[in-house]
């Protein structure tokens, strides 16, 4: 474990996961330093930062700072090509991420999802199963609380035997795999912490070793960062890196690059697919999802795909991976599908706002690349108007024109990448420039007729003209709510 007391620790980048790295820093002794290149002005923590102790370097990132310290932090917003950390990564600085640093300390059993697309829901999704099966759990990483913030519960649920509030209608002893080959072996008492974890999280691990890590899918994303697809496919991949034969990686068999994935790990595999039987994981027979525990076993059915509350075919993809870590975790497959059943589309997420006047609005302002548009345009089976933009990811939106031609009727566009979006899209489809979101909804509005729905699926980033995605789609629902 990291020896922290009265170590110089510089915390890079003061977004969320940056202030709760730097606060848990200074709870273990560390003598912390934050180092902010936005102006003072611009942070609104500044003046209780600097009332809790905390050296404060705002404006710009200067080098004498960064090289003084035992240990630096980076924050994921913040990229590894930074000049500054590329200077003194070169002179042998020690610098790790906030995922690296708080994972460590972590009580229990750590699942690490990742993915292009999916994550958000899978990650939640499985929350919720483990829940309900009466696990202490605690969910967060690049969602909600940052691992940094999730350790005092983690201990403190350690501390108590993982003393959780009891599931509803469900037995207090959850039958586990425990025997199968590839089982989780399992007992109420063990806190989980499910991570939903990113590219940017994954540049900077050296240790993280998830007992079972799931690689949804892979997909262009963040190349603005990046710099080709190449370097984004390592750094997913970089989550079973440390993985032992002890571990299990769950991942899916109908994408090419998560197959990839799958060369260059010591874990034990587990697939899901929504379009063929698999030797072992989960998958779609007839109208039922089924799990095969190990390979040569009986496929044992979990719960029909009707049940699922959410739309589109990713949705069931996500599903099965959730299925498939649950039950290696041992939580039986009527808790699965209780879970399953119960769970709503979570804030952002091809979230139906509202219908006016027969048309129904759709909020997936967490479609923030390419492939997650495309997912989003095929949940529906047409009279799609879609806004589209924000800023760009060095994304090739040539690539949606089939589907735009066949479902969508009216492309919206919006923000700093809406030229390019029109340029490449030109001929396609009917597109109107919106530059602003309460633009777009309006002219959707005027356009629209019964039996039509309007989409935010933006596939770009929202820091054009939004803090983040949350934002966007708060506002999204805001401008929809108020349509008379």
């Amino acid at each position: 474990m990291i020896e922290l007391k009265n170590k110089r620790v510089l915390v890079v980048g003061l977004g969320k996961s940056g202030l709760a790295a730097a606060r848990f820093l200074k709870e273990r002794g560390a003598r912390v330093t934050v180092s902010d290149a936005r102006p003072a002005t611009l942070i609104a923590e500044l003046s209780d930062l600097l009332d809790q102790g905390f050296m404060v370097e705002a404006g710009s990132h200067g080098l004498l700072t960064f090289r003084r310290q035992d240990l630096i932090v980076v924050s994921p917003g913040v990229p590894m090509s930074t000049p500054v950390l590329t200077q003194v990564r070169a002179m042998g600085a020690h610098i790790i991420g906030e995922l690296e640093l708080g994972v460590e300390f972590l009580q229990g059993e750590v699942i690490g999802i990742t993915g292009s697309n999916g994550k958000t829901t899978t990650t939640t999704l499985l929350g919720e199963i483990l829940k309900a099966a009466g696990r202490p759990t605690l969910v967060g990483g690049n969602i909600g609380l940052p691992v940094t913030a999730m350790v005092a519960e983690s201990v403190e649920l350690s501390r108590r035997g993982g003393e959780a509030d009891p599931p509803p209608d469900h037995p207090s002893e959850p039958r586990t795999l425990a025997g199968d080959p590839g089982a989780a072996k399992d007992d109420n008492s063990k806190v989980w912490s499910v991570i939903e974890v990113s590219s940017f999280q994954l540049e900077t691990v050296e240790t993280f070793k998830p007992r079972i890590a799931v690689v949804l899918n892979i997909t262009p994303d963040h190349l603005d960062r990046h710099g080709d697809f190449a370097t984004y496919a390592g750094a997913k991949g970089r989550i079973t890196e440390f993985q032992t034969a002890e571990d299990f990686l769950v991942l899916n068999g109908e994408d090419k690059e998560t197959q990839m994935v799958a060369a260059k790990t010591k874990a034990q595999i587990y697939w899901f697919s929504g379009r063929r039987p698999i030797k072992q994981g989960t998958f779609v027979h007839g109208e039922s999802i089924m799990f095969i525990p190990r390979e040569g076993a009986k496929a044992e059915p979990v719960m029909p795909v009707a049940e699922i509350p959410l739309a589109g075919a990713h949705n069931v993809e996500n599903v099965l991976a959730a299925v498939c870590v649950a039950r290696l975790a041992g939580v039986e497959s009527e808790t699965i599908r209780g879970a399953v059943r119960a769970f709503t589309a979570v804030e952002h997420r091809l979230e139906f706002v509202r219908e006016v006047a027969g048309v129904r609005y759709y909020n997936d302002s967490k479609a923030t690349n390419v492939d997650a548009t495309m997912k989003a345009i095929e949940a529906f089976a047409g009279g799609i108007h879609l806004i589209l933009g924000g800023k760009d990811k060095d994304s090739d939106y040539r690539v949606l024109a089939p589907l735009l031609r066949e479902r969508v009727k009216t492309v919206i566009t919006i923000g700093s990448a809406a030229e390019k979006i029109e340029r490449q899209l030109d001929g396609v489809v009917k597109i109107e420039s919106a530059e602003t979101l309460d633009r777009a909804v309006a002219f959707a509005q005027e356009t629209a007729v019964a039996g039509d729905t309007v989409l935010l699926a933006p596939a770009c980033s929202s820091f054009d003209q939004f803090e983040n995605y949350e934002q966007r789609g708060r506002v999204f629902k805001e401008l929809v709510t108020a349509l008379p």
